[in-house]
């Protein structure tokens, strides 16, 4: 089909409801009527001669060929906006937006960021905080910075820095541990990675004691709540070092375990652009690496 046939109005309709989920919202954002936007979908639906959404009670929901046709729009539709957003006031600025688990932006990212932009003032840098499972795509992301091993589905990744996790607590708590046996009287908080006590008792020689405590999806929550004196808990402390050197967590125990690494990644099919190119090399220099790619 000729794409200069399709019109684009349409196709904005379609990629803010499957979005969003909702004509309704869909208006909301391109501030048109529900009425309106229900209207561009079915003359689209007509154009392409299929069906786009199944109409439900309470939303919608995408059929197959929505689901293949969404990822499409909503990533030219993000060039197009960062590409004129390039150009405002006249002057040209690279727009790169770099997503990055909280742990890390705070612990380590944040302090060198002021080196990157010394470096590379025509880089106009935007930063997400996410969790460690932000949909690249959906997100707007060019690179994102996760923890794990490496393997990402239709992902390339750099590793730029391994990130060892051992127990942390409040001086209080750290007082009445004297040996690893010690914890089977403590709260154990956890994160999503349901193993990572079992691998940290089996280094410090133990058979795993159950991990009982809060479960969280950031070490920044873990370490908070156990510098209130409410449990351990078991993260990387190179990214704490300033909890740590301020005295409001100590580590009981010197074991260590390796489970995983941070990463730079990005989508395999995007094109690397010259600020992914810039940040890439830099960050790993940053972090101690050679540049790889």
């Amino acid at each position: 089909m000729d794409v200069s046939q399709l019109p684009l109005n349409a196709l904005r309709a379609f990629e803010a409801s499957a979005r969003l989920g909702s004509f309704t919202r869909a208006g909301l954002e391109l501030r048109v009527t529900q009425t309106a936007i229900s209207h561009q979908v079915k003359a689209l639906e007509e154009t392409l001669g299929l069906t786009l959404f199944k109409r439900l009670p309470r939303g919608l929901a995408l059929t197959d060929e929505a689901h293949a046709l969404l990822p499409v729009l909503t990533d030219a539709f993000r060039r197009m906006s960062a590409t004129l957003s390039q150009f405002e006031q006249g002057n040209f600025r690279e727009i790169l937006t770099v997503g990055v688990v909280g742990t890390f932006a705070i612990g380590w990212l944040l302090p060198r960021l002021n080196g990157f932009r010394e470096r590379h003032p025509h880089v106009d840098l935007r930063l997400k905080t996410n969790n460690n499972r932000a949909d690249m795509l959906l997100d707007g992301l060019d690179v994102f910075i996760r923890f794990g091993d490496g393997a990402w589905h239709a992902t390339d990744a750099v590793r730029l820095m391994e990130a060892p996790f051992a127990p942390v607590c409040a001086p209080d708590v750290a007082a009445r541990l004297m040996h690893p046996g010690d914890l089977s009287r403590e709260e154990l908080l956890r994160s999503y990675r349901q193993d990572e006590w079992a691998v940290w008792f089996r280094a410090a020689g133990m058979e795993p004691l159950p991990a009982r405590g809060f479960m969280f999806d950031s070490s920044r929550a873990l370490v908070e709540t156990a510098a209130r004196g409410d449990g351990i808990a078991l993260v990387p402390v190179a990214m704490f070092s300033r909890e740590i050197g301020e005295g409001r967590v100590v580590r009981p125990f010197d074991t260590e375990v390796s489970i995983g690494a941070y990463w730079l990644t990005w989508l395999k099919s995007r094109e690397e652009t010259p600020a992914m190119r810039a940040f890439r090399l830099w960050i790993a220099e940053e972090a101690g690496g050679a540049p790889q790619r």
